[in-house]
Protein backbone atom coordinates (compact mmCIF):
# COMPACT_ATOMS: atom_id res chain seq x y z
CA UNK A 1 0.00 0.00 0.00
CA UNK A 2 1.55 3.42 -1.23
CA UNK A 3 0.10 6.22 0.84
CA UNK A 4 -0.38 9.83 -1.26
CA UNK A 5 0.02 13.59 0.36
CA UNK A 6 -3.91 14.14 1.71
CA UNK A 7 -5.52 11.05 0.22
CA UNK A 8 -7.88 8.70 2.16
CA UNK A 9 -7.12 4.71 1.54
CA UNK A 10 -8.84 2.01 2.88
CA UNK A 11 -6.21 -0.76 3.99
CA UNK A 12 -7.69 -4.68 4.92
CA UNK A 13 -5.32 -6.64 5.86
CA UNK A 14 -8.07 -9.75 6.13
CA UNK A 15 -9.46 -11.85 9.18
CA UNK A 16 -6.78 -14.10 9.34
CA UNK A 17 -3.99 -11.85 9.00
CA UNK A 18 -3.06 -11.16 13.05
CA UNK A 19 0.41 -9.71 12.76
CA UNK A 20 1.36 -6.32 14.23
CA UNK A 21 1.68 -3.49 12.03
CA UNK A 22 3.85 -0.39 13.57
CA UNK A 23 4.93 2.25 11.24
CA UNK A 24 5.62 5.98 11.97
CA UNK A 25 3.82 8.42 10.01
CA UNK A 26 1.15 10.74 10.60
CA UNK A 27 -2.08 8.70 9.57
CA UNK A 28 -5.62 8.61 10.83
CA UNK A 29 -8.28 5.79 10.26
CA UNK A 30 -12.07 5.48 11.05
CA UNK A 31 -13.22 2.16 11.75
CA UNK A 32 -14.15 1.55 8.03
CA UNK A 33 -10.12 1.46 7.45
CA UNK A 34 -10.71 4.97 5.64
CA UNK A 35 -8.23 7.69 6.48
CA UNK A 36 -5.69 10.66 5.93
CA UNK A 37 -1.89 10.27 5.87
CA UNK A 38 0.71 13.33 5.49
CA UNK A 39 3.46 11.54 3.22
CA UNK A 40 6.91 12.89 2.58
CA UNK A 41 10.11 13.69 4.32
CA UNK A 42 10.88 16.30 6.67
CA UNK A 43 8.69 18.89 4.42
CA UNK A 44 5.25 17.30 6.00
CA UNK A 45 2.97 19.41 7.84
CA UNK A 46 3.37 17.53 11.11
CA UNK A 47 6.80 16.59 11.89
CA UNK A 48 8.06 19.59 11.11
CA UNK A 49 5.97 22.51 12.43
CA UNK A 50 5.48 21.26 15.82
CA UNK A 51 6.28 24.98 17.70
CA UNK A 52 7.04 23.57 20.40
CA UNK A 53 3.62 21.86 21.48
CA UNK A 54 3.27 18.66 23.14
CA UNK A 55 2.39 15.60 21.23
CA UNK A 56 -1.16 16.08 19.86
CA UNK A 57 -2.55 12.41 19.77
CA UNK A 58 -2.30 8.98 18.80
CA UNK A 59 -4.65 7.02 16.44
CA UNK A 60 -4.59 3.56 17.68
CA UNK A 61 -6.51 0.97 15.49
CA UNK A 62 -6.86 -2.74 14.66
CA UNK A 63 -5.92 -4.41 11.87
CA UNK A 64 -7.43 -8.01 11.55
CA UNK A 65 -7.92 -9.96 14.64
CA UNK A 66 -9.87 -8.31 17.72
CA UNK A 67 -6.77 -9.89 20.11
CA UNK A 68 -3.96 -7.27 17.54
CA UNK A 69 -3.84 -4.15 18.16
CA UNK A 70 -1.61 -1.41 17.24
CA UNK A 71 -0.33 2.46 17.86
CA UNK A 72 -0.29 4.68 14.63
CA UNK A 73 1.16 8.13 15.31
CA UNK A 74 -0.14 10.96 14.35
CA UNK A 75 1.70 13.82 16.41
CA UNK A 76 3.74 16.62 15.89
CA UNK A 77 6.10 15.48 18.41
CA UNK A 78 6.38 11.61 17.45
CA UNK A 79 5.33 11.40 14.09
CA UNK A 80 7.80 11.34 11.19
CA UNK A 81 6.23 11.64 8.06
CA UNK A 82 6.99 8.99 5.72
CA UNK A 83 4.92 6.48 3.92
CA UNK A 84 3.91 3.18 4.81
CA UNK A 85 3.64 0.21 2.91
CA UNK A 86 2.33 -3.32 3.86
CA UNK A 87 3.38 -5.07 1.51
CA UNK A 88 2.97 -9.19 1.33
CA UNK A 89 6.41 -11.57 1.72
CA UNK A 90 6.47 -13.77 -1.04
CA UNK A 91 8.48 -16.68 0.93
CA UNK A 92 5.74 -16.78 3.53
CA UNK A 93 2.85 -17.53 1.12
CA UNK A 94 1.35 -13.71 0.11
CA UNK A 95 0.67 -12.76 -3.37
CA UNK A 96 3.87 -11.27 -3.94
CA UNK A 97 5.17 -8.44 -5.33
CA UNK A 98 6.78 -8.55 -9.05
CA UNK A 99 9.35 -6.11 -7.56
CA UNK A 100 10.64 -5.73 -4.03
CA UNK A 101 10.67 -2.93 -2.39
CA UNK A 102 13.76 -0.88 -2.36
CA UNK A 103 14.13 -0.03 1.05
CA UNK A 104 11.62 -2.46 2.69
CA UNK A 105 12.85 -3.74 5.81
CA UNK A 106 10.84 -5.06 9.51
CA UNK A 107 10.76 -2.93 11.83
CA UNK A 108 13.81 -5.30 13.92
CA UNK A 109 16.24 -4.90 10.95
CA UNK A 110 18.06 -1.28 10.32
CA UNK A 111 17.36 1.76 10.46
CA UNK A 112 16.21 3.01 6.54
CA UNK A 113 17.14 6.01 5.44
CA UNK A 114 13.61 7.71 4.99
CA UNK A 115 13.44 7.48 8.78
CA UNK A 116 16.54 9.56 9.10
CA UNK A 117 15.60 13.18 9.52
CA UNK A 118 16.93 15.63 7.11
CA UNK A 119 18.55 18.44 9.10
CA UNK A 120 16.24 20.83 11.01
CA UNK A 121 14.84 18.38 13.09
CA UNK A 122 15.56 17.77 16.74
CA UNK A 123 14.73 14.95 19.03
CA UNK A 124 11.46 15.67 21.77
CA UNK A 125 14.05 15.82 24.56
CA UNK A 126 16.07 18.66 22.13
CA UNK A 127 12.68 20.03 21.70
CA UNK A 128 10.73 20.21 24.71
CA UNK A 129 13.61 20.09 27.17
CA UNK A 130 11.09 18.16 29.82
CA UNK A 131 11.88 15.36 32.00
CA UNK A 132 9.25 12.41 30.20
CA UNK A 133 10.99 13.20 26.74
CA UNK A 134 14.29 13.00 28.40
CA UNK A 135 14.09 10.25 30.68
CA UNK A 136 14.91 12.29 33.46
CA UNK A 137 13.90 13.63 36.64
CA UNK A 138 11.36 12.46 38.75
CA UNK A 139 10.14 10.21 35.56
CA UNK A 140 13.23 8.16 35.38
CA UNK A 141 11.91 5.42 36.38
CA UNK A 142 9.03 5.25 34.40
CA UNK A 143 11.22 5.31 31.25
CA UNK A 144 12.75 1.73 31.09
CA UNK A 145 14.25 1.38 27.49
CA UNK A 146 12.74 -0.88 25.34
CA UNK A 147 14.13 -2.88 21.96
CA UNK A 148 12.66 -0.66 19.99
CA UNK A 149 13.35 2.63 21.69
CA UNK A 150 17.28 1.40 22.19
CA UNK A 151 17.37 0.78 18.42
CA UNK A 152 15.65 4.49 17.40
CA UNK A 153 18.28 6.01 19.64
CA UNK A 154 20.81 4.26 17.90
CA UNK A 155 20.18 4.24 14.48
CA UNK A 156 18.37 7.54 13.93
CA UNK A 157 19.53 10.05 16.53
CA UNK A 158 18.17 13.05 14.84
CA UNK A 159 14.75 11.43 14.05
CA UNK A 160 11.74 12.69 16.34
CA UNK A 161 11.90 9.38 18.18
CA UNK A 162 9.03 7.35 20.58
CA UNK A 163 9.37 8.02 23.91
CA UNK A 164 6.37 6.52 25.06
CA UNK A 165 6.90 2.69 24.12
CA UNK A 166 4.99 -0.06 23.73
CA UNK A 167 6.48 -1.88 26.80
CA UNK A 168 5.13 -5.03 25.76
CA UNK A 169 6.43 -5.66 22.45
CA UNK A 170 10.00 -6.10 21.02
CA UNK A 171 7.93 -4.95 17.62
CA UNK A 172 9.13 -7.69 15.81
CA UNK A 173 7.43 -10.24 13.33
CA UNK A 174 6.36 -12.93 14.56
CA UNK A 175 6.61 -16.74 13.19
CA UNK A 176 4.05 -17.07 10.58
CA UNK A 177 4.07 -13.42 9.45
CA UNK A 178 2.93 -12.68 5.89
CA UNK A 179 3.42 -9.34 5.66
CA UNK A 180 5.72 -6.46 6.70
CA UNK A 181 6.09 -3.36 6.89
CA UNK A 182 7.88 -1.04 4.41
CA UNK A 183 9.12 3.22 5.39
CA UNK A 184 9.47 4.33 2.19
CA UNK A 185 7.50 4.37 -0.96
CA UNK A 186 7.02 2.21 -3.95
CA UNK A 187 5.12 1.76 -7.28
CA UNK A 188 1.23 2.35 -6.84
CA UNK A 189 0.86 -1.07 -5.35
CA UNK A 190 -2.22 -1.66 -2.99
CA UNK A 191 -4.15 -4.28 -0.97
CA UNK A 192 -7.30 -4.78 -2.76
CA UNK A 193 -9.66 -2.27 -0.14
CA UNK A 194 -12.39 -4.51 1.86
CA UNK A 195 -14.31 -3.23 4.88
CA UNK A 196 -12.37 -3.88 8.27
CA UNK A 197 -14.17 -6.88 10.50
CA UNK A 198 -14.94 -4.51 13.81
CA UNK A 199 -14.73 -0.56 14.11
CA UNK A 200 -11.16 0.11 15.76
CA UNK A 201 -10.43 0.82 19.48
CA UNK A 202 -9.17 3.64 20.40
CA UNK A 203 -6.64 3.86 23.54
CA UNK A 204 -5.53 6.99 25.07
CA UNK A 205 -1.85 6.76 26.06
CA UNK A 206 -0.40 8.01 28.96
CA UNK A 207 0.65 12.19 28.71
CA UNK A 208 -1.19 14.83 27.51
CA UNK A 209 -2.27 13.45 24.40
CA UNK A 210 -5.50 15.22 23.12
CA UNK A 211 -4.73 17.80 20.47
CA UNK A 212 -6.09 21.09 21.84
CA UNK A 213 -8.25 22.78 18.90
CA UNK A 214 -6.57 26.27 17.44
CA UNK A 215 -9.13 28.95 18.70
CA UNK A 216 -7.55 27.32 22.24
CA UNK A 217 -4.10 28.61 21.42
CA UNK A 218 -5.27 32.07 19.79
CA UNK A 219 -7.33 32.30 23.36
CA UNK A 220 -3.79 31.62 25.15
CA UNK A 221 -2.26 34.10 23.06
CA UNK A 222 -4.54 37.03 23.44
CA UNK A 223 -4.93 36.28 27.30
CA UNK A 224 -1.24 36.71 27.08
CA UNK A 225 -0.69 39.55 24.99
CA UNK A 226 -3.59 41.68 26.26
CA UNK A 227 -2.39 42.34 29.58
CA UNK A 228 0.44 43.41 27.80
CA UNK A 229 -0.70 45.51 25.63
CA UNK A 230 -3.10 47.49 28.11
CA UNK A 231 -0.09 47.92 30.21
CA UNK A 232 1.99 49.54 27.20
CA UNK A 233 -1.33 51.68 25.96
CA UNK A 234 -1.29 53.22 29.66
CA UNK A 235 2.34 53.36 29.78
CA UNK A 236 1.71 55.52 26.44
CA UNK A 237 -0.89 57.50 27.72
CA UNK A 238 0.61 58.57 30.82
CA UNK A 239 3.43 59.43 29.39
CA UNK A 240 1.86 61.55 26.69
CA UNK A 241 -0.04 63.85 29.54
CA UNK A 242 3.30 63.94 31.64
CA UNK A 243 5.38 65.32 28.74
CA UNK A 244 2.53 67.79 28.06
CA UNK A 245 2.08 68.57 31.22
CA UNK A 246 5.92 68.90 31.30
CA UNK A 247 5.49 71.36 28.60
CA UNK A 248 2.83 73.69 29.11
CA UNK A 249 5.04 74.30 32.61
CA UNK A 250 7.60 75.43 30.82
CA UNK A 251 5.89 77.20 28.37
CA UNK A 252 4.59 79.41 31.32
CA UNK A 253 7.38 79.64 33.11
CA UNK A 254 9.32 81.15 29.94
CA UNK A 255 5.87 83.33 29.42
CA UNK A 256 6.87 84.81 33.06
CA UNK A 257 10.18 84.98 32.44
CA UNK A 258 9.16 87.26 29.61
CA UNK A 259 6.67 89.10 31.71
CA UNK A 260 9.12 89.78 34.41
CA UNK A 261 11.71 91.38 31.59
CA UNK A 262 8.76 93.52 30.07
CA UNK A 263 8.41 95.62 33.27
CA UNK A 264 9.46 98.92 33.83
CA UNK A 265 11.84 99.63 36.78
CA UNK A 266 11.89 96.33 38.50
CA UNK A 267 15.17 95.83 40.50
CA UNK A 268 18.50 93.49 39.26
CA UNK A 269 17.98 90.44 37.71
CA UNK A 270 19.95 87.63 38.71
CA UNK A 271 20.84 83.75 37.88
CA UNK A 272 20.13 81.01 39.76
CA UNK A 273 23.78 79.94 39.77
CA UNK A 274 25.18 83.31 40.59
CA UNK A 275 22.48 83.30 43.80
CA UNK A 276 23.42 79.43 44.45
CA UNK A 277 27.69 80.74 44.63
CA UNK A 278 26.55 83.78 46.61
CA UNK A 279 24.82 82.16 49.55
CA UNK A 280 27.58 78.85 49.28
CA UNK A 281 24.64 76.28 47.92
CA UNK A 282 22.00 77.56 50.16
CA UNK A 283 24.45 76.70 53.36
CA UNK A 284 23.17 79.25 55.88
CA UNK A 285 19.84 79.32 56.34
CA UNK A 286 18.42 82.34 58.83
CA UNK A 287 14.76 81.68 58.65
CA UNK A 288 11.81 79.68 57.11
CA UNK A 289 7.92 80.98 56.21
CA UNK A 290 4.94 79.50 54.56
CA UNK A 291 6.16 80.28 51.11
CA UNK A 292 10.18 79.59 51.44
CA UNK A 293 13.15 79.72 53.27
CA UNK A 294 15.76 82.66 53.58
CA UNK A 295 19.52 82.44 53.40
CA UNK A 296 22.16 84.44 54.07
CA UNK A 297 24.61 85.15 51.31
CA UNK A 298 27.51 87.64 49.55
CA UNK A 299 26.64 89.41 46.61
CA UNK A 300 30.29 91.54 45.50
CA UNK A 301 30.44 93.72 49.11
CA UNK A 302 27.09 93.96 49.91
CA UNK A 303 25.52 91.06 52.35
CA UNK A 304 22.18 90.00 51.03
CA UNK A 305 19.30 88.05 52.60
CA UNK A 306 17.86 85.27 49.26
CA UNK A 307 14.68 83.91 50.13
CA UNK A 308 14.15 80.86 47.63
CA UNK A 309 10.13 80.35 47.57
CA UNK A 310 8.61 77.04 47.16
CA UNK A 311 7.52 75.53 43.60
CA UNK A 312 3.87 75.54 44.53
CA UNK A 313 1.57 78.12 42.93
CA UNK A 314 1.07 80.09 45.87
CA UNK A 315 4.72 80.74 46.14
CA UNK A 316 5.01 81.93 42.60
CA UNK A 317 1.97 84.80 42.81
CA UNK A 318 3.73 85.41 46.49
CA UNK A 319 6.82 85.85 43.80
CA UNK A 320 5.02 88.32 41.44
CA UNK A 321 3.29 90.36 43.79
CA UNK A 322 6.54 90.66 45.83
CA UNK A 323 8.75 91.71 42.24
CA UNK A 324 5.98 93.92 40.53
CA UNK A 325 4.63 95.66 44.04
CA UNK A 326 8.23 96.93 45.97
CA UNK A 327 10.46 96.39 43.15
CA UNK A 328 9.60 99.99 41.95
CA UNK A 329 9.31 101.67 45.28
CA UNK A 330 11.87 102.62 47.94
CA UNK A 331 11.42 104.42 51.34
CA UNK A 332 13.90 103.78 54.34
CA UNK A 333 11.24 102.11 56.42
CA UNK A 334 10.58 99.47 53.26
CA UNK A 335 13.03 96.57 53.19
CA UNK A 336 15.05 97.33 49.93
CA UNK A 337 14.34 94.46 46.64
CA UNK A 338 18.04 94.36 45.52
CA UNK A 339 17.26 91.65 42.76
CA UNK A 340 15.43 88.51 41.69
CA UNK A 341 15.84 85.69 39.92
CA UNK A 342 13.09 84.09 37.95
CA UNK A 343 14.63 81.10 36.19
CA UNK A 344 13.34 77.98 34.84
CA UNK A 345 11.26 77.01 37.99
CA UNK A 346 13.22 78.60 40.61
CA UNK A 347 11.52 81.42 41.90
CA UNK A 348 14.53 83.85 44.19
CA UNK A 349 14.12 87.46 45.92
CA UNK A 350 17.04 89.03 46.99
CA UNK A 351 16.89 91.54 50.21
CA UNK A 352 19.15 93.82 51.97
CA UNK A 353 20.74 92.08 54.40
CA UNK A 354 18.75 92.89 58.41
CA UNK A 355 21.76 92.13 60.80
CA UNK A 356 18.74 91.95 64.08
CA UNK A 357 16.32 89.67 62.39
CA UNK A 358 13.02 89.72 63.07
CA UNK A 359 11.10 91.95 65.19
CA UNK A 360 9.78 88.68 66.99
CA UNK A 361 13.42 88.04 68.85
CA UNK A 362 13.12 91.40 70.72
CA UNK A 363 9.64 91.27 72.03
CA UNK A 364 8.77 88.31 73.66
CA UNK A 365 9.67 87.64 77.12
CA UNK A 366 11.68 84.45 76.24
CA UNK A 367 13.22 82.20 78.81
CA UNK A 368 16.57 81.68 77.20
CA UNK A 369 17.45 85.28 77.33
CA UNK A 370 18.76 85.08 74.04
CA UNK A 371 18.36 88.70 73.50
CA UNK A 372 18.01 91.77 76.01
CA UNK A 373 14.72 93.62 76.36
CA UNK A 374 14.70 96.93 74.29
CA UNK A 375 14.55 99.73 76.31
CA UNK A 376 11.27 102.07 75.55
CA UNK A 377 13.24 104.71 73.50
CA UNK A 378 13.89 101.86 71.18
CA UNK A 379 10.26 100.37 71.11
CA UNK A 380 9.10 103.90 70.68
CA UNK A 381 11.58 104.21 67.29
CA UNK A 382 10.22 100.60 65.85
CA UNK A 383 6.48 101.83 66.42
CA UNK A 384 7.16 104.77 64.34
CA UNK A 385 9.24 102.79 61.93
CA UNK A 386 6.49 100.99 61.35
CA UNK A 387 3.86 103.44 61.26
CA UNK A 388 5.92 105.51 58.56
CA UNK A 389 6.37 102.42 56.71
CA UNK A 390 2.50 101.69 56.21
CA UNK A 391 1.60 105.31 55.96
CA UNK A 392 4.06 105.29 52.32
CA UNK A 393 2.05 102.47 51.18
CA UNK A 394 -1.21 103.53 52.12
CA UNK A 395 -0.84 107.15 51.02
CA UNK A 396 2.36 107.75 49.04
CA UNK A 397 1.92 105.62 46.33
CA UNK A 398 0.79 105.38 42.74
CA UNK A 399 -2.21 103.16 43.94
CA UNK A 400 -2.53 102.26 47.38
CA UNK A 401 -0.93 99.44 49.10
CA UNK A 402 -2.46 97.07 51.70
CA UNK A 403 0.15 94.94 53.03
CA UNK A 404 -2.16 92.19 55.05
CA UNK A 405 0.18 90.63 56.09
CA UNK A 406 1.40 92.92 59.42
CA UNK A 407 3.17 91.01 62.05
CA UNK A 408 6.57 91.30 64.29
CA UNK A 409 7.82 88.03 61.95
CA UNK A 410 7.50 90.65 58.54
CA UNK A 411 9.32 93.68 60.17
CA UNK A 412 13.14 93.24 60.20
CA UNK A 413 15.47 95.79 62.00
CA UNK A 414 19.05 96.90 61.16
CA UNK A 415 22.14 97.07 63.84
CA UNK A 416 20.81 100.43 64.75
CA UNK A 417 17.18 98.38 65.20
CA UNK A 418 15.59 100.97 63.04
CA UNK A 419 12.56 98.52 61.73
CA UNK A 420 11.51 97.93 58.31
CA UNK A 421 8.29 96.43 56.57
CA UNK A 422 9.00 93.62 54.74
CA UNK A 423 7.93 90.25 52.70
CA UNK A 424 5.25 91.78 50.44
CA UNK A 425 3.89 88.16 48.83
CA UNK A 426 0.45 89.06 50.23
CA UNK A 427 0.05 92.70 49.65
CA UNK A 428 -2.86 94.13 47.20
CA UNK A 429 -3.35 97.38 45.23
CA UNK A 430 -5.76 99.37 45.68
CA UNK A 431 -6.93 101.73 42.45
CA UNK A 432 -7.38 105.85 44.32
CA UNK A 433 -11.26 106.02 42.79
CA UNK A 434 -12.29 102.81 44.70
CA UNK A 435 -13.19 102.44 48.53
CA UNK A 436 -12.61 98.93 48.81
CA UNK A 437 -11.61 95.52 47.08
CA UNK A 438 -13.16 92.10 47.65
CA UNK A 439 -10.40 89.38 48.11
CA UNK A 440 -9.98 86.31 49.43
CA UNK A 441 -8.68 85.87 53.21
CA UNK A 442 -4.94 86.21 53.72
CA UNK A 443 -2.68 87.22 56.68
CA UNK A 444 -1.75 85.54 59.70
CA UNK A 445 -4.80 84.69 62.27
CA UNK A 446 -4.62 86.83 65.56
CA UNK A 447 -3.67 89.72 63.71
CA UNK A 448 -6.73 89.72 60.90
CA UNK A 449 -9.17 92.92 61.23
CA UNK A 450 -12.49 91.67 61.40
CA UNK A 451 -13.46 92.83 58.33
CA UNK A 452 -11.96 89.91 56.73
CA UNK A 453 -15.01 87.99 57.62
CA UNK A 454 -16.98 89.86 54.69
CA UNK A 455 -13.94 89.73 52.22
CA UNK A 456 -14.37 93.56 51.43
CA UNK A 457 -10.97 95.18 52.68
CA UNK A 458 -9.13 98.03 52.43
CA UNK A 459 -5.67 99.57 53.41
CA UNK A 460 -7.37 99.79 57.47
CA UNK A 461 -6.45 96.61 57.69
CA UNK A 462 -3.34 97.31 58.27
CA UNK A 463 -4.62 99.45 60.74
CA UNK A 464 -6.11 97.21 63.03
CA UNK A 465 -2.53 94.53 62.69
CA UNK A 466 -0.38 97.67 63.25
CA UNK A 467 -2.73 97.74 66.44
CA UNK A 468 -2.34 93.96 67.58
CA UNK A 469 1.41 94.86 67.03
CA UNK A 470 1.48 97.49 68.85
CA UNK A 471 0.41 96.48 71.96
CA UNK A 472 2.38 93.63 71.56
CA UNK A 473 5.66 95.19 71.42
CA UNK A 474 4.24 97.56 74.65
CA UNK A 475 3.32 94.60 76.52
CA UNK A 476 5.96 92.02 75.21
CA UNK A 477 3.31 89.15 74.99
CA UNK A 478 1.73 87.90 71.60
CA UNK A 479 -1.81 88.82 71.47
CA UNK A 480 -2.98 85.41 71.82
CA UNK A 481 -0.72 83.90 74.73
CA UNK A 482 -2.01 80.63 76.82
CA UNK A 483 -0.26 80.62 79.38
CA UNK A 484 -2.07 83.45 80.76
CA UNK A 485 -5.17 83.18 82.67
CA UNK A 486 -8.63 83.13 80.56
CA UNK A 487 -8.68 86.71 81.99
CA UNK A 488 -5.53 88.43 80.48
CA UNK A 489 -5.26 85.76 77.53
CA UNK A 490 -5.82 88.06 75.27
CA UNK A 491 -4.41 91.82 73.63
CA UNK A 492 -6.61 94.50 72.53
CA UNK A 493 -5.82 97.84 71.12
CA UNK A 494 -7.70 101.12 71.53
CA UNK A 495 -7.57 103.13 69.11
CA UNK A 496 -6.00 100.90 66.18
CA UNK A 497 -8.81 98.35 66.55
CA UNK A 498 -11.99 99.92 66.41
CA UNK A 499 -14.75 97.46 64.65
CA UNK A 500 -15.54 99.75 62.52
CA UNK A 501 -13.06 100.32 59.96
CA UNK A 502 -14.20 103.59 59.23
CA UNK A 503 -13.68 104.72 62.39
CA UNK A 504 -9.70 103.70 62.09
CA UNK A 505 -7.69 106.59 61.81
CA UNK A 506 -4.97 107.15 58.54
CA UNK A 507 -1.24 105.95 59.57
CA UNK A 508 -0.15 109.45 58.49
CA UNK A 509 -2.43 110.52 61.11
CA UNK A 510 -1.13 107.76 63.41
CA UNK A 511 2.65 108.94 62.77
CA UNK A 512 1.65 112.96 63.55
CA UNK A 513 0.53 111.17 66.78
CA UNK A 514 3.68 109.58 67.77
CA UNK A 515 5.84 112.05 66.45
CA UNK A 516 4.09 114.81 68.98
CA UNK A 517 3.07 116.57 65.96
CA UNK A 518 -0.94 115.63 66.43
CA UNK A 519 -3.13 115.53 69.74
CA UNK A 520 -5.01 112.18 69.95
CA UNK A 521 -7.99 111.81 70.42
CA UNK A 522 -8.67 110.73 74.23
CA UNK A 523 -12.66 109.76 73.67
CA UNK A 524 -11.98 106.09 72.75
CA UNK A 525 -14.68 103.26 72.85
CA UNK A 526 -12.83 100.88 74.20
CA UNK A 527 -15.29 98.12 75.65
CA UNK A 528 -14.90 94.91 74.30
CA UNK A 529 -17.73 93.44 72.10
CA UNK A 530 -19.02 89.77 70.50
CA UNK A 531 -17.63 90.73 66.31
CA UNK A 532 -19.91 89.15 64.48
CA UNK A 533 -20.27 90.36 60.89
CA UNK A 534 -23.32 92.73 61.63
CA UNK A 535 -20.61 94.95 63.64
CA UNK A 536 -18.62 95.49 60.62
CA UNK A 537 -21.42 97.77 58.75
CA UNK A 538 -21.02 101.22 58.17
CA UNK A 539 -23.25 102.17 61.26
CA UNK A 540 -20.43 101.39 63.74
CA UNK A 541 -22.81 100.83 66.71
CA UNK A 542 -21.00 99.37 69.55
CA UNK A 543 -22.40 97.72 72.46
CA UNK A 544 -21.65 98.98 75.74
CA UNK A 545 -20.99 96.49 78.02
CA UNK A 546 -18.87 95.19 81.12
CA UNK A 547 -15.76 93.06 79.07
CA UNK A 548 -16.47 89.26 78.90
CA UNK A 549 -13.89 86.68 79.50
CA UNK A 550 -12.03 85.32 76.55
CA UNK A 551 -14.12 82.63 75.99
CA UNK A 552 -17.14 84.67 74.98
CA UNK A 553 -14.82 87.06 72.39
CA UNK A 554 -14.49 84.99 68.93
CA UNK A 555 -15.31 87.12 66.84
CA UNK A 556 -12.54 87.78 64.47
CA UNK A 557 -10.27 84.69 65.82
Amino acid sequence: MQLDPGKPWTLNTGDSNTTRLWAHTGCSFDGNGTGTCQTGDCGGLLACKANGRPPNTIAEFRLGGFSSQDFFDISSVEGFNVPMDNLPVPAKGGPGCSKGPRCGANITAQCPTSLKAPGGCNSPCTVFKQDRYCCTGTVASNCSTTDYSDFFKKMCPDAYSYPMDDATSTFSCPAGTKYKVVFCPLTNQAIPPSPLPAPPAVVTPSGPTTMKPKFSTVRTVVAILAPIGGFIFLFLVTFYFCKRRTQQRREMEEEEEEEFGELQGTPMRFTFEQLKAATEQFADKLGEGGFGSVFKGQFGDERIAVKRLDRSGQGKREFSAEVQTIGSIHHINLVRLIGFCPEKSHRLLVYEYMPKGSLDRWIYCRHDKVASPLDWSTRCKIITHIAKGLSYLHEECTKRIAHLDVKPQNILLDDDFNAKLSDFGLCKLIDRDMSQVVTRMRGTPGYLAPEWLTSQITEKADIYSFGVVVMEIISGRKNLDTSQSEESIHLITLLEEKIDSKKRPKMSEVVKVLEGTMTADLNIEHNFVVTTPANFGSTGNLSSSAPPLASDVSGPR
